[in-house]
């Protein structure tokens, strides 16, 4: 089977953290990781379309096979969340235009997938992340290594025929 492009992303409207990996069923090559930062004090509609432009540019340029995203989870916080759901929104609909299949992954599974362990911690997470990709530095910001962790999960899940 051909290697497969994974775009992983961690959604967010201030910072949406990306990771683009390369799959062959047994190993991952990072292409490209980052995060697309909006500034505060943007109306929130000028911040949903930069972050759509920037995904979209992402799309562009590396043409991937499948996106794999954070599922949602409500916390205290219901605005915020809301406006989370807003930005993923836009995020999925890039996908969405290409025909690229978006598959959702809870936090939990994330941890499972790359540490073993779906109680650990975030700091146990982000080691993983670097060591599964043989990268010198654990991803920053956060978030791209958040990306990276979730196109890792899609990985370890895709079913080779």
């Amino acid at each position: 089977m051909k290697n497969i492009r994974i775009l992983g992303i961690d959604p967010g409207y201030a910072i949406v953290g990306f990771g683009v990996l390369e799959y062959d069923g047994v190993s991952f090559t990072p292409l490209e990781y980052g995060a697309v930062l909006t500034d505060a004090g943007t109306p929130f509609p000028e911040r949903l379309r930069a972050i759509h432009e920037d995904i979209e540019f992402i799309f562009d340029k590396f043409r991937p096979d499948c996106m794999a995203i954070e599922r949602l989870y409500f916390t205290t916080n219901q605005k915020t969340a809301i406006d989370v759901a807003q930005a993923r929104g836009v995020t999925v609909l890039s996908a969405a235009k290409r025909g690229v299949p978006v598959s959702e992954y809870t936090p939990l599974q994330v941890k499972q997938s790359v540490v073993g362990y779906g109680k650990a911690e975030k700091r146990q997470v982000m080691e993983m992340t670097r060591q599964i990709l043989k990268l010198a530095q654990i991803p920053k910001p956060d978030d791209a290594a958040d990306a990276l962790a979730i196109a890792i999960c899609h990985g370890h899940s895709i079913r080779w025929s």
